[in-house]
């Protein structure tokens, strides 16, 4: 059967440029690997909790709400708090005037340094006044713009200029935010106080920005799942055809057909992939492509890809526990940024390149007890996701995918998984937790290998390619976001989390809706 567009991939990004093909009324199918939607953004239930499996909060950027408003979809959200936690020192992050409390936070625990956080704090409150214009208004290409009229008078077109005056100083900033700081501190634990729960080598503008962008954080009502059901839906009730166990085995763009590996062969006008870029260029067959410029292209490209590494990935502790909600919201709000150590995560050296058991045992010691954690409390956000009297907590860290897959070629994957678990056990206990150890009802773990696996993500990476990569294989600049879904492949678009600023969710939006504007573009209105 041929249709108007197919798309490949059924996270976000997949599932946004569907919803806006089948809105338009294009035929459209999706296909997805796994046998849900949603990609890093999904909820599951264990035992009567609720947990989040991928992201734990969504933050809108002009993009999520916008997106949502276009489709006439409508999800019920909470706003989402965020605690930062040292040691035995907690504030909350409700507001911008809050950057106060955090420039207090840190110059009680470095007292020498003070008027260097002074500095740097002056440096962060700058880049937050940069973001409010990056992420100010609605993001246009989400604006409907026969009713939009007014908001685009008075709002975006005014914010054109302001923006044009801004960006030049953003991307200024886009040094790693480790090199920024070290301009004003040379004391290693506070830079890596401010920096080390950031991906490696996280532009500046994006890491200092974070306590501005922490106020603009919601949750959906019943956990992030519902998000990639209602888009589920609202593709199935505009005649949408949805396929999961479907991986796609092969791609050959001058007959513009697929197969997948159930044998089932799909026509398409035009191809939108949404999955992982690396496979998409490992299954096009070369020699049944007739333009030889056509097919030197693609083999650049795969070529090129072959070098790359995704960035960071997570290892994620999920807990049952038998305490009330009020034991955790005594200490903070339901999303925690919590460091047990002043002394910082580059006390615990650099990752050890070894097969030594032994030595990488001991590194994970020093890790853990100095790392930071994500901490997630659903039920502090919805009291139907965790038992009466009981409370799931979702309690995540930056991991290596290298060292997960090195131990687990050495054969000590599952017992790497029981040692890290206990270590945080073991600090959360001995820190801002107490007593959680004797509460535990249930506890498992993902790894980074879990999410490559049940995700589709390149090595395990939460949020597309690894900023260290020269250059970076995918239009990383905000203001070329439009060039972000090209493909040297006729008829081919790409589509997720290839773009860094503001990453993860909001680029999935946005490249999804890009994507969805280019093939109704190029195949005509319906």
């Amino acid at each position: 059967m041929k249709y108007d567009a197919i798309v490949v991939g059924g996270g976000i990004s997949g599932l946004t440029a569907a919803a806006f093909l089948t809105k338009a009324g294009y035929q459209v199918l999706l296909c997805e690997k796994e046998n849900k939607c949603g990609g890093l953004v999904n909820s599951f239930e264990r035992d009567g909790f609720t947990y989040d499996g991928g992201i734990r909060a969504m933050e809108n950027s002009g993009a999520m709400f916008p997106m949502l408003k276009l489709l006439g979809i409508n999800i019920e959200f909470v706003k989402n708090h965020i605690s930062l936690g040292i040691e035995n020192k907690v504030i909350n992050v409700n507001s911008e005037e809050d950057i106060t409390a955090y420039q207090s936070l840190l110059c009680s625990l470095y007292p020498e340094n003070t008027q260097e956080i002074n500095t740097i704090i002056h440096e962060i409150q700058k880049i937050m006044h940069y973001m409010d214009v990056q992420y100010g208004i609605d993001n246009p290409i989400f604006l409907d713009y026969k009713k939009d009229q007014a908001y685009m008078a008075k709002v975006v077109l005014p914010w054109v200029f302001k923006y044009a005056f801004t960006a030049p100083k953003i991307s200024a900033l886009s040094e790693p935010v480790v090199d920024f700081l070290k301009k004003y501190t040379q004391n290693q634990a506070l830079l890596d106080i401010i920096s080390q729960h950031f991906f490696h080598d996280t532009p500046a503008f994006f890491a200092l920005s974070y306590l501005k962008l922490y106020i603009d954080y919601f949750y959906p009502m019943g956990g992030t799942g519902k998000l990639p059901q209602r888009l589920v839906s609202f593709i199935e009730s505009h005649k949408g055809e949805i396929k999961t166990n479907s991986e796609i085995r092969s791609v050959d763009p001058d007959t513009k057909t697929i197969w997948d590996s159930q044998g089932n062969v799909y026509e398409y006008e035009r191809l939108i992939w949404a999955a992982d870029l690396n496979l998409l260029y490992r299954i096009i067959n070369l020699e049944n492509i007739t333009d030889h410029k056509i097919s030197q292209s693609i083999s650049a490209r795969q070529q090129e890809l072959q070098e790359k590494t995704g960035n960071d990935s997570v290892f994620t502790l999920f807990l049952g526990l038998d305490l009330p909600k009020e034991y955790f919201s005594a200490i903070a709000t339901e999303h925690f940024f919590y460091t047990p150590s002043r002394l910082g995560q580059s006390e615990a050296g650099e990752i050890p390149k070894t097969n030594n058991r032994e030595t990488i045992e001991k590194w994970l010691e020093k890790f853990f007890a100095l790392t930071t954690y994500e901490i997630s409390c659903p039920v502090l956000r919805d009291d139907s996701l965790a038992p009466a009297n009981k409370t799931g907590l979702i309690i995540s860290v930056l991991f290596d995918y290298d060292l997960t897959k090195s131990i687990e070629r050495d054969g000590w994957y599952e017992d790497f998984k029981t040692y890290c678990e206990t270590l945080i056990i073991e600090t959360l206990n001995a820190s801002i937790y107490p007593g959680i150890a004797q509460k535990i009802i249930h506890q498992f773990s993902s790894t980074p290998l879990t999410l490559e696996k049940y995700s589709g993500n390149f090595m395990g990476a939460i949020t597309g390619w690894a900023l260290n990569n020269k250059p970076i294989p995918a239009e990383s600049r905000i203001p070329k976001i439009m060039n972000a879904v090209k493909t040297p492949i006729p008829g081919i678009f790409q589509a997720g989390q290839w773009t860094y600023s503001p990453s993860g969710l909001p680029i999935s939006f946005i490249t999804g809706k890009i994507a969805a504007d280019k093939v109704i573009k190029e195949i005509g209105k319906r």
